[in-house]
Protein backbone atom coordinates (compact mmCIF):
# COMPACT_ATOMS: atom_id res chain seq x y z
CA UNK A 1 0.00 0.00 0.00
CA UNK A 2 1.54 3.15 -1.26
CA UNK A 3 2.06 6.34 1.73
CA UNK A 4 -0.08 9.68 1.10
CA UNK A 5 0.66 12.86 0.28
CA UNK A 6 -1.82 14.84 2.42
CA UNK A 7 -2.36 18.98 0.56
CA UNK A 8 -3.33 21.58 3.03
CA UNK A 9 -5.09 24.61 1.42
CA UNK A 10 -6.65 27.77 2.37
CA UNK A 11 -5.96 30.08 5.33
CA UNK A 12 -4.31 29.63 8.76
CA UNK A 13 -7.05 28.68 10.53
CA UNK A 14 -7.75 25.95 8.46
CA UNK A 15 -4.67 24.45 8.74
CA UNK A 16 -4.81 24.58 12.62
CA UNK A 17 -7.71 22.94 12.49
CA UNK A 18 -6.22 20.25 10.46
CA UNK A 19 -3.78 19.72 13.01
CA UNK A 20 -5.82 17.01 15.28
CA UNK A 21 -6.61 14.83 12.49
CA UNK A 22 -3.28 14.77 10.91
CA UNK A 23 -2.23 13.63 14.79
CA UNK A 24 -4.52 11.01 14.47
CA UNK A 25 -3.72 9.56 10.83
CA UNK A 26 0.05 9.35 12.62
CA UNK A 27 -1.00 7.95 15.91
CA UNK A 28 -3.24 5.32 14.21
CA UNK A 29 -1.17 4.68 10.59
CA UNK A 30 2.67 4.67 12.37
CA UNK A 31 3.97 2.61 9.21
CA UNK A 32 2.30 5.13 6.24
CA UNK A 33 5.84 7.16 5.64
CA UNK A 34 3.16 10.12 4.78
CA UNK A 35 4.26 14.09 3.68
CA UNK A 36 2.17 17.07 3.95
CA UNK A 37 2.16 19.44 1.10
CA UNK A 38 1.75 22.63 3.12
CA UNK A 39 -0.50 24.90 0.21
CA UNK A 40 -1.56 27.30 2.85
CA UNK A 41 1.61 27.83 4.85
CA UNK A 42 3.56 25.47 6.82
CA UNK A 43 3.60 28.46 10.37
CA UNK A 44 1.76 26.46 12.64
CA UNK A 45 3.53 23.11 11.64
CA UNK A 46 6.42 24.68 12.45
CA UNK A 47 8.03 22.75 15.25
CA UNK A 48 5.65 20.12 15.70
CA UNK A 49 6.73 17.35 17.04
CA UNK A 50 5.84 15.01 15.03
CA UNK A 51 4.59 16.79 12.02
CA UNK A 52 6.79 19.37 11.28
CA UNK A 53 9.66 16.72 9.57
CA UNK A 54 6.98 16.04 7.16
CA UNK A 55 6.03 18.82 5.81
CA UNK A 56 6.87 20.92 2.57
CA UNK A 57 6.11 23.80 0.82
CA UNK A 58 4.40 22.96 -2.56
CA UNK A 59 7.38 24.73 -4.31
CA UNK A 60 10.15 22.44 -2.35
CA UNK A 61 12.94 21.42 -5.14
CA UNK A 62 12.09 18.23 -6.91
CA UNK A 63 8.99 17.57 -4.66
CA UNK A 64 7.14 15.92 -7.23
CA UNK A 65 10.06 13.09 -8.37
CA UNK A 66 11.84 13.03 -4.84
CA UNK A 67 7.92 13.29 -2.57
CA UNK A 68 5.24 13.09 -4.49
CA UNK A 69 5.41 10.47 -7.84
CA UNK A 70 5.45 7.06 -5.62
CA UNK A 71 2.77 8.25 -3.03
CA UNK A 72 -0.61 8.87 -3.28
CA UNK A 73 -2.18 12.69 -3.15
CA UNK A 74 -4.87 13.75 -0.95
CA UNK A 75 -7.28 16.98 -0.76
CA UNK A 76 -8.85 17.16 1.78
CA UNK A 77 -11.57 19.39 1.78
CA UNK A 78 -14.03 19.45 4.81
CA UNK A 79 -16.29 21.80 3.36
CA UNK A 80 -17.30 19.47 1.36
CA UNK A 81 -18.24 16.76 4.36
CA UNK A 82 -21.77 15.77 4.83
CA UNK A 83 -21.81 16.51 8.33
CA UNK A 84 -19.96 19.59 7.85
CA UNK A 85 -22.66 21.40 5.82
CA UNK A 86 -25.41 20.15 7.82
CA UNK A 87 -23.91 21.51 10.96
CA UNK A 88 -23.02 18.40 12.78
CA UNK A 89 -19.36 18.22 12.89
CA UNK A 90 -16.62 21.12 13.52
CA UNK A 91 -14.28 22.03 10.84
CA UNK A 92 -11.58 19.98 12.61
CA UNK A 93 -13.92 16.93 13.29
CA UNK A 94 -14.32 17.39 9.28
CA UNK A 95 -10.78 17.00 7.83
CA UNK A 96 -10.65 13.80 10.97
CA UNK A 97 -13.81 12.01 8.59
CA UNK A 98 -11.95 12.65 5.42
CA UNK A 99 -7.96 11.82 6.53
CA UNK A 100 -8.92 8.89 8.74
CA UNK A 101 -11.96 7.59 6.64
CA UNK A 102 -14.12 8.18 9.60
CA UNK A 103 -18.64 7.79 9.28
CA UNK A 104 -18.75 9.93 11.90
CA UNK A 105 -17.30 12.62 13.86
CA UNK A 106 -15.27 12.25 16.57
CA UNK A 107 -14.14 13.77 19.87
CA UNK A 108 -10.56 15.63 19.32
CA UNK A 109 -7.71 17.22 21.54
CA UNK A 110 -7.50 20.81 20.94
CA UNK A 111 -4.50 21.51 17.78
CA UNK A 112 -0.70 21.39 18.72
CA UNK A 113 0.84 25.18 18.41
CA UNK A 114 4.17 25.39 20.33
CA UNK A 115 6.10 28.73 19.99
CA UNK A 116 9.71 29.28 20.70
CA UNK A 117 11.01 31.41 23.65
CA UNK A 118 12.15 34.07 21.15
CA UNK A 119 8.55 34.15 19.41
CA UNK A 120 7.32 34.28 23.29
CA UNK A 121 9.87 37.00 24.70
CA UNK A 122 8.51 39.02 21.45
CA UNK A 123 5.03 38.74 22.12
CA UNK A 124 6.11 39.55 25.49
CA UNK A 125 7.46 42.54 24.74
CA UNK A 126 4.99 43.98 22.59
CA UNK A 127 2.05 43.26 25.52
CA UNK A 128 4.59 45.34 28.60
CA UNK A 129 4.88 48.06 26.00
CA UNK A 130 1.10 48.27 25.60
CA UNK A 131 0.62 48.60 29.15
CA UNK A 132 3.26 50.74 29.58
CA UNK A 133 2.14 53.28 27.42
CA UNK A 134 -1.53 53.14 28.13
CA UNK A 135 -1.33 52.63 31.33
CA UNK A 136 -3.76 49.72 31.69
CA UNK A 137 -2.44 46.09 32.95
CA UNK A 138 -5.23 44.32 31.30
CA UNK A 139 -4.69 43.24 27.84
CA UNK A 140 -7.04 42.61 25.12
CA UNK A 141 -6.55 41.81 21.20
CA UNK A 142 -9.46 42.62 18.85
CA UNK A 143 -9.72 41.04 15.80
CA UNK A 144 -12.39 42.55 13.73
CA UNK A 145 -12.20 41.30 10.46
CA UNK A 146 -11.06 38.27 8.55
CA UNK A 147 -9.23 37.54 5.41
CA UNK A 148 -11.88 38.22 3.36
CA UNK A 149 -12.76 41.88 4.16
CA UNK A 150 -12.44 44.18 1.05
CA UNK A 151 -11.22 47.50 1.31
CA UNK A 152 -13.04 50.00 -1.21
CA UNK A 153 -11.59 53.43 -0.76
CA UNK A 154 -13.11 55.09 2.45
CA UNK A 155 -14.56 51.95 3.56
CA UNK A 156 -14.33 48.80 4.48
CA UNK A 157 -16.96 45.42 3.86
CA UNK A 158 -16.77 41.73 4.18
CA UNK A 159 -18.76 39.99 1.02
CA UNK A 160 -19.20 36.96 3.14
CA UNK A 161 -20.10 38.63 6.22
CA UNK A 162 -18.21 37.49 8.79
CA UNK A 163 -16.36 40.23 10.24
CA UNK A 164 -17.74 43.11 12.09
CA UNK A 165 -18.65 46.29 10.21
CA UNK A 166 -16.52 49.58 10.97
CA UNK A 167 -18.81 51.45 13.14
CA UNK A 168 -19.39 48.32 15.25
CA UNK A 169 -15.62 47.94 15.68
CA UNK A 170 -14.92 51.43 16.60
CA UNK A 171 -17.63 51.19 19.06
CA UNK A 172 -16.42 48.32 21.01
CA UNK A 173 -12.84 49.34 20.78
CA UNK A 174 -13.73 52.82 21.92
CA UNK A 175 -15.87 51.59 24.90
CA UNK A 176 -13.15 49.24 25.83
CA UNK A 177 -10.31 51.75 25.68
CA UNK A 178 -11.12 53.83 28.36
CA UNK A 179 -10.22 50.62 31.00
CA UNK A 180 -7.93 48.23 28.79
CA UNK A 181 -4.98 48.02 26.57
CA UNK A 182 -6.46 47.86 23.37
CA UNK A 183 -4.70 45.90 20.58
CA UNK A 184 -6.14 46.22 16.96
CA UNK A 185 -4.90 42.91 14.94
CA UNK A 186 -6.01 44.16 11.47
CA UNK A 187 -3.56 44.11 8.20
CA UNK A 188 -6.28 47.59 7.46
CA UNK A 189 -5.42 50.74 9.18
CA UNK A 190 -8.90 52.52 10.49
CA UNK A 191 -9.18 55.28 12.59
CA UNK A 192 -11.56 54.73 16.00
CA UNK A 193 -11.87 59.29 16.18
CA UNK A 194 -11.32 61.86 14.73
CA UNK A 195 -7.53 63.60 16.02
CA UNK A 196 -6.79 60.24 17.58
CA UNK A 197 -3.28 60.91 17.89
CA UNK A 198 -4.53 63.54 20.71
CA UNK A 199 -6.83 61.18 22.53
CA UNK A 200 -6.10 59.96 26.27
CA UNK A 201 -6.90 56.99 25.34
CA UNK A 202 -4.23 55.17 22.85
CA UNK A 203 -4.69 51.89 21.59
CA UNK A 204 -2.01 49.93 19.61
CA UNK A 205 -1.76 48.87 16.14
CA UNK A 206 1.52 46.73 15.62
CA UNK A 207 2.04 46.10 12.51
CA UNK A 208 3.42 42.68 13.34
CA UNK A 209 4.45 40.59 9.80
CA UNK A 210 4.24 36.63 11.31
CA UNK A 211 1.11 35.00 12.18
CA UNK A 212 3.44 33.18 15.10
CA UNK A 213 3.97 36.38 16.26
CA UNK A 214 0.63 37.19 16.40
CA UNK A 215 0.28 33.81 17.90
CA UNK A 216 2.30 34.90 20.84
CA UNK A 217 0.70 38.28 21.24
CA UNK A 218 -2.76 36.41 21.78
CA UNK A 219 -0.79 33.84 24.12
CA UNK A 220 0.44 36.62 26.11
CA UNK A 221 -2.54 38.96 26.42
CA UNK A 222 -5.48 38.72 28.71
CA UNK A 223 -8.22 38.28 26.25
CA UNK A 224 -8.92 37.95 22.86
CA UNK A 225 -12.11 39.15 21.02
CA UNK A 226 -12.13 38.40 17.31
CA UNK A 227 -14.54 36.77 15.01
CA UNK A 228 -14.61 33.96 12.46
CA UNK A 229 -10.97 33.98 11.37
CA UNK A 230 -7.64 32.35 12.44
CA UNK A 231 -7.42 34.45 15.94
CA UNK A 232 -9.78 31.87 17.75
CA UNK A 233 -8.19 29.26 16.51
CA UNK A 234 -4.99 30.10 18.01
CA UNK A 235 -7.21 30.76 21.42
CA UNK A 236 -8.00 27.14 21.11
CA UNK A 237 -4.41 25.91 20.82
CA UNK A 238 -3.75 28.10 23.52
CA UNK A 239 -5.82 27.41 25.58
CA UNK A 240 -6.73 30.96 26.20
CA UNK A 241 -10.10 32.66 26.78
CA UNK A 242 -11.98 34.25 23.98
CA UNK A 243 -15.36 36.18 22.90
CA UNK A 244 -16.31 34.76 19.68
CA UNK A 245 -19.20 37.40 17.32
CA UNK A 246 -20.68 34.82 14.90
CA UNK A 247 -22.23 36.50 11.66
CA UNK A 248 -23.13 34.42 8.50
CA UNK A 249 -21.08 30.86 9.31
CA UNK A 250 -22.48 28.60 12.18
CA UNK A 251 -20.47 27.82 15.60
CA UNK A 252 -20.65 24.01 15.60
CA UNK A 253 -18.95 24.47 12.38
CA UNK A 254 -16.03 26.90 12.81
CA UNK A 255 -15.88 28.03 16.56
CA UNK A 256 -15.59 25.93 20.06
CA UNK A 257 -19.19 26.50 21.34
CA UNK A 258 -18.87 23.17 23.74
CA UNK A 259 -15.37 25.27 24.95
CA UNK A 260 -16.51 26.71 28.37
CA UNK A 261 -13.34 29.14 27.62
CA UNK A 262 -15.21 30.52 24.59
CA UNK A 263 -18.22 32.97 25.12
CA UNK A 264 -20.12 32.84 21.05
CA UNK A 265 -22.03 35.44 20.61
CA UNK A 266 -23.93 34.31 17.53
CA UNK A 267 -25.39 37.39 15.70
CA UNK A 268 -26.27 35.51 12.71
CA UNK A 269 -28.90 33.23 14.69
CA UNK A 270 -30.18 36.43 15.88
CA UNK A 271 -30.47 38.57 12.68
CA UNK A 272 -31.23 35.45 10.51
CA UNK A 273 -28.97 33.74 8.56
CA UNK A 274 -28.37 30.41 5.81
CA UNK A 275 -25.70 28.22 5.16
CA UNK A 276 -23.25 29.44 2.22
CA UNK A 277 -22.17 26.38 0.40
CA UNK A 278 -18.45 27.56 0.40
CA UNK A 279 -16.46 25.39 -2.30
CA UNK A 280 -19.25 24.04 -3.25
CA UNK A 281 -21.16 26.59 -5.27
CA UNK A 282 -21.31 29.82 -5.61
CA UNK A 283 -25.11 30.84 -4.47
CA UNK A 284 -24.67 34.39 -4.46
CA UNK A 285 -28.37 34.45 -3.39
CA UNK A 286 -27.41 33.27 -0.13
CA UNK A 287 -24.63 35.95 0.29
CA UNK A 288 -27.48 38.70 -0.69
CA UNK A 289 -29.52 36.97 2.49
CA UNK A 290 -26.36 36.99 4.87
CA UNK A 291 -25.28 40.74 4.10
CA UNK A 292 -26.56 41.92 7.43
CA UNK A 293 -25.77 38.76 9.35
CA UNK A 294 -23.50 40.58 11.54
CA UNK A 295 -24.33 44.45 11.68
CA UNK A 296 -24.58 44.66 15.45
CA UNK A 297 -27.42 46.51 17.15
CA UNK A 298 -26.47 48.41 20.17
CA UNK A 299 -27.75 45.94 22.68
CA UNK A 300 -25.52 43.29 20.80
CA UNK A 301 -22.50 45.58 20.76
CA UNK A 302 -23.44 46.06 24.59
CA UNK A 303 -23.31 42.26 25.01
CA UNK A 304 -20.12 42.04 23.16
CA UNK A 305 -18.08 44.34 25.42
CA UNK A 306 -20.06 43.16 28.57
CA UNK A 307 -18.36 39.79 27.82
CA UNK A 308 -14.91 41.07 27.40
CA UNK A 309 -15.37 43.17 30.35
CA UNK A 310 -16.15 40.07 32.38
CA UNK A 311 -13.89 38.30 31.50
CA UNK A 312 -11.03 40.40 32.11
CA UNK A 313 -12.81 41.72 35.22
CA UNK A 314 -11.98 45.16 37.12
CA UNK A 315 -9.19 47.50 35.14
CA UNK A 316 -6.20 48.22 37.22
CA UNK A 317 -3.14 50.22 36.20
CA UNK A 318 0.06 48.85 34.81
CA UNK A 319 2.54 49.14 37.98
CA UNK A 320 5.35 47.57 36.35
CA UNK A 321 8.07 48.99 33.87
CA UNK A 322 9.29 48.61 30.02
CA UNK A 323 12.07 49.04 28.48
CA UNK A 324 12.00 49.19 25.03
CA UNK A 325 14.19 46.19 23.12
CA UNK A 326 17.57 47.19 21.63
CA UNK A 327 18.31 45.95 18.17
CA UNK A 328 21.74 43.94 18.61
CA UNK A 329 24.40 45.86 15.99
CA UNK A 330 26.22 43.60 14.08
CA UNK A 331 28.40 45.87 12.17
CA UNK A 332 32.22 46.53 13.24
CA UNK A 333 31.67 49.96 15.26
CA UNK A 334 29.44 50.61 18.42
CA UNK A 335 27.42 53.46 16.88
CA UNK A 336 24.54 55.09 17.91
CA UNK A 337 21.32 54.89 15.99
CA UNK A 338 17.98 55.76 15.43
CA UNK A 339 15.17 54.32 17.54
CA UNK A 340 12.65 52.29 15.59
CA UNK A 341 9.03 53.53 16.14
CA UNK A 342 6.82 51.47 18.78
CA UNK A 343 3.25 49.92 18.96
CA UNK A 344 2.06 53.71 18.46
CA UNK A 345 4.15 54.96 15.81
CA UNK A 346 6.46 56.68 18.22
CA UNK A 347 9.92 56.85 18.84
CA UNK A 348 12.36 58.14 21.46
CA UNK A 349 15.12 59.68 19.66
CA UNK A 350 18.66 57.70 19.99
CA UNK A 351 19.02 54.68 21.10
CA UNK A 352 22.26 53.92 23.52
CA UNK A 353 24.67 51.54 22.50
CA UNK A 354 23.20 47.58 21.63
CA UNK A 355 24.51 44.93 23.92
CA UNK A 356 23.66 41.47 22.99
CA UNK A 357 20.33 39.78 23.95
CA UNK A 358 17.94 37.32 22.87
CA UNK A 359 16.68 38.47 19.01
CA UNK A 360 13.55 39.66 18.61
CA UNK A 361 10.71 39.37 15.96
CA UNK A 362 10.85 41.24 12.66
CA UNK A 363 7.81 43.88 13.91
CA UNK A 364 6.65 46.62 11.39
CA UNK A 365 5.62 48.57 14.07
CA UNK A 366 5.11 52.52 11.93
CA UNK A 367 1.63 53.37 12.26
CA UNK A 368 0.42 53.59 8.39
CA UNK A 369 -0.34 57.09 7.73
CA UNK A 370 -3.65 56.85 5.79
CA UNK A 371 -6.42 59.44 6.23
CA UNK A 372 -10.15 58.16 5.17
CA UNK A 373 -12.45 61.03 4.17
CA UNK A 374 -15.27 58.56 4.30
CA UNK A 375 -14.60 58.04 7.84
CA UNK A 376 -16.47 61.14 9.69
CA UNK A 377 -19.63 60.33 8.25
CA UNK A 378 -19.53 56.25 9.23
CA UNK A 379 -18.82 58.10 12.55
CA UNK A 380 -22.14 60.71 12.29
CA UNK A 381 -23.84 57.57 11.02
CA UNK A 382 -23.19 55.71 14.36
CA UNK A 383 -23.95 58.93 16.50
CA UNK A 384 -27.36 59.87 14.65
CA UNK A 385 -28.25 55.86 15.29
CA UNK A 386 -27.10 55.73 18.46
CA UNK A 387 -27.34 58.88 20.84
CA UNK A 388 -25.28 57.58 24.36
CA UNK A 389 -22.41 56.90 21.67
CA UNK A 390 -18.84 57.89 23.42
CA UNK A 391 -17.21 59.45 20.18
CA UNK A 392 -17.31 63.05 19.54
CA UNK A 393 -16.06 64.91 16.40
CA UNK A 394 -14.46 68.23 16.78
CA UNK A 395 -15.58 70.81 14.67
CA UNK A 396 -12.79 72.17 12.57
CA UNK A 397 -12.96 76.23 11.70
Amino acid sequence: MRSKAFFINGGAGRVICSIPALEKYAEENPDDDFIIVAEGGNDFFRGHPTLDGRVYDNWHKNLFEDYLKDRDCVTPEPYRMWHYYNQKCSLSQAYDIEINGLTEPRELPKPTVILNKTEVIGGYNVVQEVKSVTGKDKVVVIQPFGRSIEQQGDFIADPTSRSMSLVNAVDIINQLKKDYAVIVMSEVHFPVEENEEKSPYKIARPQIESIRNWAAVIQVADHFLGVDSVGQHICKAMDKKATVVIGSTYPVNISYPEDKDFDIIDIGAENGRKYSPIRLTMDDCVDRFNDQALEMSKEQVDRVVKSVRKALGKPTKFAGSFTQPQQTNNGCCDKSQPQPPNQFGQTSGVMPPAKPQAPTPNFTLEKPKVKTKGFKQEISNLLKSEKGSSIKIETKN
